[in-house]
């Protein structure tokens, strides 16, 4: 059987995006390897399959481009709720991930807000190798013990673990060497997506991230929304903020109200094909 791809992207993080609504599809870690090659497959960061939902517009699953399964992707959710919108002539979705359910409104044209919930901030939630009482900035560090070049990240879950180093020079490490050693410390267990983090303003940060499973990346929207609820947590942002990536600007808020973190930004189609056989 052939199976028919929409390759979409959010400030640049790409995706490969399976329908199996209707046909079923069992995808092995190979698999999704094979279809993110860019070499050799159709090459993106993220695998993305929609799945019915017992109780949502939609299920979504991930894979990323080593292959490994995920709960969350914020960008990815971001173009699976503008293929909903457009489906039914609605402006809002429900997606159902395994990091939990995503509510999504649309914004403007190709614009999508997604709230992404309640952040965790429990050392067991995240999770972390060994308690912490205070996860608002945890005990790691990279350089000499007596002057490291990045210490004290905030640590956070929103939907997945993330890790962020607050910086002011984003330059400071070798990202592409240290983001992978970082991901996959013994502290983190379920290994973390990494970010450097540098505030401009109280309303503005820039954002460099070692993406979990798949490395440097132009944008990743749960990085942006873990960075907003812990920036927030510690108050050294507003309860609205731009965050900056490689590949553009992302829309924060924090819904003071109920503690959910609200994340807009753009949601681009790219292409479409049929999967070459082999692929699946």
């Amino acid at each position: 059987m052939s199976f028919h791809f929409r390759k979409m992207n959010g400030l640049g993080n790409d995706f490969v995006v399976l329908d199996a609504r209707q046909n079923t599809i069992a995808i092995s870690e190979s698999q999704a390897r094979a279809i993110a090659d860019r070499k050799s497959g159709i090459g993106c960061d993220q695998l993305i399959v929609m799945e019915k939902s017992n109780f949502a517009d939609v299920r979504m699953r991930i894979w990323n481009a080593e292959g490994g399964e995920v709960p969350s992707c914020g960008n990815a959710s971001r173009c699976i709720a503008d293929l909903i919108f457009d489906e039914k002539h609605t402006g809002q979705a429900t997606i159902e991930t395994l990091g939990g359910l995503l509510v999504a409104t649309k914004a403007g044209e190709k614009l999508v807000t997604i709230d992404q919930g309640v952040p965790k901030f429990g050392w067991a939630e995240i999770p972390l190798s060994e308690p912490f009482a205070d996860t608002r900035h945890i005990e790691l560090q990279v350089g000499p013990i007596d002057a490291p070049l990045i210490h004290s990240p905030s640590v956070v879950n929103v939907g997945n673990p993330h890790c962020i180093f607050w910086v002011n020079d984003l330059d400071v490490v070798d990202f592409s060497r240290v983001g992978p050693m970082l991901e996959n410390h013994p502290m983190f267990p379920e290994r973390a997506n990494i970010s450097l983090a540098k505030v401009v303003a109280r309303d503005h940060v820039i954002l460099k991230v070692w993406e979990r499973g798949a490395g440097l990346t132009q944008a990743c929207g749960t990085a942006a929304c873990a960075t907003m609820a812990a920036g927030h947590r510690i108050k050294i942002i507003d309860a609205k903020c731009k965050i900056s990536l490689p590949g553009g600007d992302l829309f924060m808020a924090v819904n003071e109200a109920n503690g959910h973190i609200l994340m807009t930004g753009p949601a681009t189609y790219d292409f479409e094909g049929t999967l070459p056989e082999g692929l699946l």
